[in-house]
């Protein structure tokens, strides 16, 4: 593995770590009050986790071009960030 390949794997990490924690975090909130905002919110972010996850996954093990890595994780993270906006939306109601 290439130095560059070795930088993306670590990031990836970290994106995974980062994001499981947000996503934990959000449903153990929305566990703990019931607001739909926050279960929403949840699964914006696990989404955008998965995104990621997927990408790596993709990309390192089952050998898929970098480029159909990167559509697999912009696409979970658009789906992410429109979930995590609608989580905004419902808090506004």
């Amino acid at each position: 593995m290439t130095w560059m390949g070795t930088a993306i794997v670590a990031v990836k990490t970290v994106i995974l770590l980062l994001g499981s924690a947000i996503t934990y975090i959000a449903f153990k909130a929305y566990r703990r009050t019931d607001a739909p905002s926050l279960r929403a919110l949840g699964i914006g972010f696990g989404s955008i986790t998965l995104g990621a996850l997927l990408a790596g996954i993709a990309h390192q093990l089952l050998s898929v071009t970098l480029e159909v890595g990167v559509l697999i994780n912009s696409i979970l993270v658009a789906i992410g960030f429109a979930i995590v906006m609608y989580s905004l939306y419902l808090e506004r109601g």
